[in-house]
């Protein structure tokens, strides 16, 4: 006889459901993150069966945040309109080195420095340099290091909650990897379909007769606004983190000064940054 919803689960029962969501979050951690498994397919598969089995028998005992939660079980009705706790606005485009110079006077400026006897490389100032993905930005917000909500950009002001697509996004973490999180905490940066899922898609699409996507950012755009989470989990979506947003000290790992700090502790969260980058003197 299987126990109802209603029956104390024993001891045992949620010290092993901690235990097999630890596991699985690191091997996702390792896959989707690191890219070096260190769990084999078959091992994983029979991890989260037990889980799951565990959960169907103990539904109460299912948290926001366990790895059989990625993949929503059925279509959202549609999508709520949210406010960004700090506006996110579109990056600026600069399309030459009068445009750079420009930036980089209205940043002194800003500092209160002296932007007329600064001279790239003497002032002081270093630059985290790296490749602009062209994909979707998102803002993830976690309480008390749990993903509780995943927004659009919108109009920089408010986005569309698109919470249950987000958890689909295997290198997304639904926990942070911190022993003491703060109260909230938000992270942002880029979801995109790297070049090899995006022409896997399109040919899945030309060979059942549908429409072929112009390319990645459109396909990425429209696969996180599929009101069926099992659709954008098959898109296999990515996710490069650039910046982050606290009302506290973060946790045991304190307050980052610098972008080149902010990358590092997106690292030790549990995110993907973006490989291809460097720190520079001007």
């Amino acid at each position: 006889m299987n126990p109802s919803p209603s029956d104390t689960p024993p001891p045992s029962v949620i010290d092993r459901l901690g235990e097999l969501r630890q596991v699985l979050h690191q091997a996702s951690y390792e896959y989707y993150v690191l890219d070096r498994p260190n769990l084999e397919d078959a091992v994983y598969d029979r991890l989260y069966r037990e889980l799951q089995d565990l959960e169907q028998q103990y539904p109460q005992l299912i948290t926001p945040d366990s790895p059989t939660q990625r993949v929503g079980a059925r279509p959202a009705p549609q999508f709520t309109s949210v406010d960004h706790r700090v506006p996110l606005y579109s990056l600026e485009n600069a399309f030459g080195l009068e445009d750079l110079s420009k930036w980089q006077e209205r940043w002194q400026r800003h500092l209160g420095g002296d932007p007329g006897r600064s001279q790239p490389g003497r002032s002081g100032e270093q630059y985290v340099c790296e490749l602009k993905i062209d994909g979707n930005s998102l803002a993830l917000t976690y309480e008390w290091g749990v993903l509780v909500r995943g927004a659009t950009r919108g109009d920089g002001v408010s986005g569309e909650d698109i919470t249950q697509n987000v958890k689909t996004i295997r290198s997304v973490p639904l926990r942070l990897n911190l022993a003491h999180p703060p109260a909230v905490l938000e992270v942002r940066g880029e979801a995109f379909l790297s070049l090899d899922a995006f022409e896997s898609m399109n040919q899945e699409r030309q060979e059942t007769g549908k429409a072929l996507f112009a390319n990645p950012r459109n396909a990425a755009a429209g696969t996180l606004r599929q009101l069926d989470s099992r659709i954008v989990a098959d898109r296999k979506l990515d996710f490069f983190a650039y910046t982050l947003h606290w009302e506290e000290s973060v946790g045991e790992l304190g307050v980052p000064q610098t972008q080149g700090e902010v990358l590092e502790l997106l690292k030790r969260l549990g995110f993907k940054v973006n490989p291809v980058g460097a720190l520079c003197a001007d």
